[in-house]
């Protein structure tokens, strides 16, 4: 565990109500949700969840403890940190007047950021990569003008034979 950084990894069924009953599980024990990343996987039935959250290992024993009794949660696992390879995703739209866009697109080749939409006054700019990058990135735009940003919290996999898995049990 990184300074407290927990990135939990989940295989839920792909049902209605699955991310309130987790979410709701995380607000009655109190325990934060940092970000929060839900997709669907090969099989259309599952779906992964990467949850970010803080805590020592204490919280992380409560957390696998709760969520592994959740009839939807397949699998749960506190990722191995070192194991991992974890991003993120972050749009930015910045003002970008024609006497500062040349700034804007140093940020884009230095961060190897792509621009996605380009309009008289501003730029969108996407970015993918680690926590530290992004928030680097965003610094950097800054006395620019930033005029939005969304990210999409980390998601997670392991490296090699490092695989989380759904027990064949059905």
């Amino acid at each position: 565990m990184e300074n407290g950084r927990l990135i939990l990894s989940l295989l839920v069924n792909n049902e209605s109500g699955v991310l309130t009953r987790i979410s709701g599980l995380f607000a009655r024990r109190g325990f934060n949700i940092d970000s929060l990343s839900v997709g669907e996987t090969q099989d259309p039935r599952v779906s992964r969840m990467t949850i970010q959250a803080a805590g020592d290992e204490y919280v992380r024993d409560q957390l696998l403890h709760q969520l592994e009794k959740l009839h939807d949660v397949l699998v749960v696992e506190a990722m191995d940190l070192p194991r991992i390879v974890a991003r993120e995703l972050l749009l930015v739209k910045v003002r970008a007047m024609p006497d500062t866009r040349g700034q804007a697109l140093d940020a884009v080749t230095v961060f190897r950021a792509k621009v996605i939409d380009l309009a008289p006054t501003t730029m969108t700019m996407e970015l993918t990569g680690e926590h530290a990058k992004l928030n680097a990135f965003i610094a950097f735009l800054e006395p620019l003008g930033i005029i939005e940003v969304c990210r999409t919290g980390v998601t997670a996999v392991g490296r090699g034979d490092y695989v989380l898995t759904k027990n064949e049990e059905e």
